[in-house]
């Protein structure tokens, strides 16, 4: 009985959370005759990654508002299902159900974090209904051959590692400590972290983890410091990538330089660090610094549209995590119009998708690479004066 009953609280939230896919609609409905083109989300709206999940959510309904309001796509209107999975795979996982055999949408966009992506793959693989997730470990599209209808929008933990550690390479450091979090994305990352080591010169003399809800990382930053490393790579997402930076300025351990996993990309992050911050290094998309890019940058027109746009509706800064939302439900779109609402289709148009200008690269993706980035689309950042910088090479 307990089970049937935390089944049916599920579904009665996710039947709350379409409150939210309404308000999109509404306003193309007066395009009578017109079937909608559906796309559905998943985000983590609620919980310990609302975070992540909340400007993901802005993001997706402000790009459903806009592209109604233009007309739709190729006349018709654009109908967004959202479901909050509370940060929560195993909801994620009764959300990404409910999409396919209810709603029956032909494309999904995200979820938000690792865990919850990694545990509906299979989901989406069985019903052969195209994923674009807005997480971030390679896993969720590796290997390409069980995951042919999975795509993801985040950059690869092997890409935002290679770019740590050529900038690394560039400063002279070869010997590092690594804490990661004990969740599917801080894995991801030690794994990825581990394995790269050796092609850039790097030593991992220190390997700590811990768990997502640790309170206190003391004594994994104080084993780093007795191992005598010359820079500290914290990975995780939540309260725990904060505290390590505090634990990090509390022991006056700011000698030693700490990098962030692209997990830290939100100004939120410096803000709850309180000053703590300054000095961090890590790799992010572009889409958190485009009033840094020169204006021959690329991406620059899209990344600079979207952050007047999204600062002017919800007066708060853009995040790499919004920028998934954007990138993913861009994708689905472009699909739409293309080739219309067939699954089929949509997943053969996303897999031969080149060139595509998003807030975090050009996608290029291929049938070997359902990601379709390199470490080339990301830039050093460091925290300076309470903001993003472009860390000197």
């Amino acid at each position: 009985m307990k089970a049937k009953s935390r089944w049916v609280a599920g579904v009665v939230g996710m039947a709350m959370a379409l409150s939210w896919a309404a308000g999109v609609f509404a306003p193309a409905r007066a395009q009578a005759g017109t079937e909608p083109y559906k796309v559905g989300a998943v985000f983590a709206i609620t919980g310990t990654a609302s975070f992540l999940g909340e400007p993901e959510k802005k993001t997706a309904e402000m790009i459903a508002e806009e592209i109604n309001a233009q007309g739709g796509i190729n006349g018709h209107p654009l109908q967004l299902i959202i479901y909050d999975d509370e940060s929560d795979a195993t909801k994620s996982t009764l959300a990404v159900k409910k999409l396919i055999k209810t709603d029956q949408v032909p494309v999904i966009i995200g979820p938000t974090q690792s865990d919850a992506s990694l545990a509906v793959a299979p989901i989406a693989e069985e019903a052969q209904v195209p994923l674009i997730s807005c997480a971030a470990s390679y896993k969720i599209v590796e290997p390409v051959s069980e995951r042919r209808w999975v795509f993801k929008v985040a950059g690869s933990d092997k890409h935002v590692v290679g770019k740590m550690y050529d900038y690394m390479k560039a400063k002279g450091i070869t010997k590092i400590g690594i804490m990661t979090a004990s969740t599917g994305f801080g894995a991801s990352g030690r794994e990825e972290l581990l394995r790269l080591a050796p092609e850039y010169g790097i030593t991992v003399l220190a390997d700590e983890r811990y768990g997502p809800k640790d309170t206190d990382l003391t004594a994994q930053l104080t084993k780093m410091r007795e191992a005598k490393v010359e820079a500290i790579v914290n990975w995780s997402v939540g309260p725990t990538q904060v505290l390590a930076v505090k634990a990090w300025r509390d022991l006056k351990m700011d000698n030693i330089p700490l990098y962030q996993s692209h997990g830290f990309g939100s100004r939120k992050n410096i803000e709850l660090a309180g000053g703590a911050a300054e000095g961090v290094l890590l790799p992010l998309a572009r889409v958190n610094v485009g009033p840094l890019l020169p204006d021959t940058q690329p991406q620059k027109k899209v990344i600079m549209a979207y952050t007047q746009a999204y600062e002017k509706k919800y007066n708060e800064p853009v995040s790499s995590f919004g920028g998934h939302a954007w990138d993913s439900l861009h994708l689905a779109v472009a699909a739409l119009k293309a080739v219309g609402p067939d699954p089929a289709k949509i997943r053969d148009f996303l897999e031969n998708t080149k060139g595509f200008v998003g807030q975090h690269g050009i996608f290029n993706f291929s049938p070997q690479d359902h990601n379709g980035l390199s470490k080339d689309d990301l830039e050093m950042v460091v925290v300076k004066n309470g903001d993003w910088a472009l860390a000197p090479w």
